[in-house]
């Protein structure tokens, strides 16, 4: 019996239970719905137990279908990472590498990292994008980058895996014309929340809803980096920044670090690497993530 169940019935039942209905999991997986059904069914048969509970709108996981669920899960990412093991062993190297980092990644350590990249793998394009908050995950969850660098949210959906990278120093800040700046003492939330904060915010629906860091009851949200600089330097409010963006406008004056009641003047934000468990890095995004490992430290 069991000799008969396929890692593709494996692999539609894994993506029928993240999503909650055939009808995503076909979206999810580019095929009919006939065909998902098809599947479960006849995954069904060949293990001799019933997976979804097909009696309301939605099909609902049973008990033996919740029992099973990680086991198959293994599976599928188990087979992933073999496929992946052996297309390296066999020298195979991607066409092009596709990278999406959060917001907070610093420029500086990016344009290291690339200057390398640009002497190992000469031939194989580099595509850069930023993004904020959820929409990092959601890019690599389209498939639109192979490669994720994730920030402040660091709860991923099921379908990707996640490494941890380093830790990025962080720093609460405002212009010196700014009146927290002239507080000369810690700033209580009271105090902090009659102010505008600076905020990033993205357009995904893995975020929606959520704050993060977010103290002021007025808040003014931009979806880039250099927005969020350019309106801290110019006084329009206050807000949070990776320590490397802000280094050299705090040496000159610029801006100036803030100390929050109950929260570190130098706060650390994890930085870790995302990717599909159904299509782990190759060569190239290995390397990758195993350079941005070790770029803090160098």
């Amino acid at each position: 019996m069991l000799d008969n169940v396929s890692l593709d019935q494996l692999r539609v039942f894994v993506a029928a239970a993240d999503v909650g209905s055939f009808s995503a999991a076909a979206r999810r997986l580019g095929r009919a719905q006939s065909a998902i059904s098809q599947a479960i069914a006849g995954l069904e048969s060949a293990l001799g137990v019933q997976l979804f509970d097909r009696t309301e709108r939605l099909p609902k996981l049973t008990q033996e279908g919740t029992r099973l669920l990680a086991t198959a899960r293994g599976i599928v990412r188990d087979a992933d990472a073999l496929k992946a093991h052996a297309r390296n062993m066999a020298g195979g190297l991607e066409p092009e590498l596709s990278i999406v980092l959060d917001s907070m990644f610093p420029q500086s350590l990016l344009t290291t990292v690339a200057s390398e990249w640009a002497d190992v793998f000469p031939s194989t394009p580099l595509r850069v994008y930023f993004e904020a908050l959820g929409a990092v995950a959601q890019a690599v969850l389209d498939q639109r980058c192979s490669i994720g660098v994730i920030g402040t949210l660091q709860t991923v959906p099921p379908d990707l895996s996640k490494e941890w990278l380093f830790s990025l120093q962080g720093v609460t800040v405002a212009a010196p014309s700014h009146p927290l700046a002239t507080v000369g003492d810690t700033i209580g939330p009271d105090l902090a929340e009659r102010h505008v904060q600076i905020v990033l915010t993205d357009r995904s629906m893995l975020s929606a809803g959520q704050e993060f860091g977010v103290l002021g009851k007025q808040s003014w949200r931009v979806a880039d980096l250099s927005t969020k600089h350019a309106f801290l330097c110019a006084g329009l409010g206050w807000g949070h920044m990776p320590y490397p963006s802000v280094a050299e406008d705090i040496a000159e004056g610029r801006l100036v670090a803030l100390e929050l009641a109950g929260k570190p003047t130098q706060a650390k934000m994890p930085l870790s690497a995302v990717y599909r468990s159904d299509a782990p890095p190759g060569r190239a995004g290995r390397w990758m993530i195993e350079r941005l490992k070790s770029v803090m430290a160098d």
